[in-house]
C-alpha cells in the first residue's frame, strides 16, 4: 500500500484549515483511512481528527456524531464492494457522496438537526 497522502497526514494530525476543507475532502480522507484501516479504526481516526478540526475552528460544537459515523458507513460500504484503489476513481464511481444531502435518503432531516444526533450515533427511524 502506499503512503499516506501529505493531506491524510495533516487531517490526523488536525492541521487541516477548517475554512477550506470542502465536503469532498471529508469524503477523500475517509476513503483514504478506510484503505489502511479497519472501519472501527477509522471510526475512531476520523471523528478524532474532525473534533481536532472543528475545536480548531474555535466551533467544537459543530462536530456531529450521526453525520460522521453515517457518511463513513457509506463511504465504507460503498469502497468494499467498488474495488477502488484511488480516490478519483471513488469519486467518479460514486458521485452521490459528494452530495452532503445523501444523508436524507435514510434520515429524516429534523432527526439529523437534533442534539441528540449531534453528540451521538442515531440510526435512522424505521420507514413505516
Amino acid at each position: 500500500m502506499d503512503e499516506p497522502s501529505p493531506g491524510l497526514i495533516r487531517f490526523v494530525k488536525g492541521e487541516c484549515d477548517p475554512d477550506n476543507f470542502p465536503h469532498g475532502d471529508h469524503v477523500r480522507m475517509a476513503f483514504e483511512m478506510l484503505l489502511r484501516h479497519s472501519f472501527p479504526e477509522t471510526a475512531l481516526h476520523y471523528s478524532s481528527a474532525l473534533r481536532k478540526m472543528a475545536a480548531r475552528a474555535g466551533r467544537p460544537e459543530a462536530y456531529h456524531e450521526t453525520i460522521t459515523l453515517a457518511f463513513l458507513s457509506l463511504i465504507a460500504e460503498r469502497a468494499d464492494g467498488a474495488g477502488a484503489e484511488d480516490y478519483e476513481t471513488f469519486a467518479r464511481e460514486n458521485p452521490d457522496l459528494l452530495d452532503r444531502r445523501v444523508l436524507q435518503r435514510w434520515y429524516d432531516p429534523a432527526r439529523l438537526a437534533s442534539d441528540a444526533a449531534r453528540r451521538t450515533f442515531l440510526l435512522p427511524e424505521p420507514r413505516p
